[in-house]
């Protein structure tokens, strides 16, 4: 099976990245072809730095390579690096319904925010997504929640193609994690764990063992001392289970059996403690890798050569068929 996913190189990435899909990619790629990329040309839809830009994309290529992906088991690279991206995007463009494009929640979502700053990159991002997986032919997609929309548009353009012009693409499948897809925020649990709501809100992969202790203890819960799951009525300690399931292995079930009779406070330094292990070591292969630049680069360079060979094939076989050959 050929999977495919990536993510947009903004910056530190917390525990709700890491659980939500960086997780699902290491193991998947035990078993699969993997494709993994920093997607930059998505990043671009929105007011950003170009000062800082290439400094993010190498943070974030640290952060794929210290969180398990391994390049010689998959392949992974700069979204821009591979012209037939945008290419396949012009092309795919011709066959999606813009009363479509407006449904998209994220679309939604982001001309609200992005008032001032509301350009047509916003509104074409799920093309350029759809591009992003049949350039490769993608068999699944591993996402989190608020992307699988996209990926369910993905589809609807890959069928729309082969309908006009015969069949050329598959039609990919959602893999959405069984728990995790979902991480809250620590300082508000009815709300997605984001970077944009300052740094109190998330724990990063990389934050050092004082951060994680300060952030876990400080976390919102709730009204009671019970600790037992519940996500209506106590969104704060459940949002804290998740985090401790996830990360020790163990079902909730059998923490709330454990941690039954005790207090919030010693439930929150039990978790400390699991994500100050949990995470050293990737604490310890960015500290390495930092000092790496030359072979970060090398690998993603390495990268984009084996993706342009799969694009490229792609490409022939789409122009062929759409009689631009």
């Amino acid at each position: 099976m050929r999977v495919l996913s990536a993510i947009q190189p903004t910056g530190a990435i917390h525990i709700g990245n890491y659980l939500g899909a960086i997780k699902q990619w290491i193991d998947l790629q035990e078993k699969n072809e993997c494709i993994f990329f920093i997607c930059d040309l998505h990043s671009i839809t929105i007011p950003y730095d170009p000062k800082e830009f290439q400094k993010n994309i190498l943070e974030t290529a640290i952060t794929y390579l210290a969180a398990g992906v391994n390049p010689e088991k998959s392949i992974f690279f700069v979204q821009s690096k591979v012209k037939e991206h945008t290419e396949l995007c012009w092309l795919l463009g011709s066959v999606t319904p813009v009363g479509d494009l407006l449904r998209m929640t994220q679309y939604k979502e982001k001309s609200k925010q992005f008032k001032k700053n509301l350009d047509a990159g916003i509104l074409n991002y799920p093309i350029l997504m759809a591009a992003d997986i049949l350039l490769y032919k993608a068999n699944a997609v591993p996402v989190g929640e608020d992307q699988a929309q996209h990926v369910e548009l993905t589809r609807t353009i890959a069928r729309k193609f082969n309908q006009r012009f015969g069949k050329t693409f598959n039609e990919p499948k959602t893999i959405l994690p069984k728990m995790g897809a979902r991480i809250m925020s620590l300082t508000n649990p009815k709300k997605k764990m984001s970077k944009s709501m300052g740094p109190q809100n998330y724990i990063s992969l990389f934050d050092e063992p004082e951060e994680i202790e300060k952030k876990v203890m400080s976390a919102i819960t709730d009204s009671g001392k019970e600790i037992k799951y519940n996500p209506v009525k106590k969104p704060g300690i459940s949002n804290l289970l998740v985090i401790y399931s996830l990360f020790s292995g163990k079902p909730i079930k059998e923490l709330e059996n454990f941690f039954n009779g005790k207090s919030y406070s010693f439930f929150k330094k039990s978790l400390s403690e699991l994500l100050i292990n949990s995470l050293e070591p990737f604490r310890r292969k960015r500290k390495e890798l930092l000092l790496r630049e030359t072979y970060i680069k090398e690998t993603l360079n390495i990268g984009a050569k084996r993706a342009e060979t799969i694009a490229q094939s792609t490409m022939e076989e789409v122009k062929s068929k759409m009689g631009l050959v």
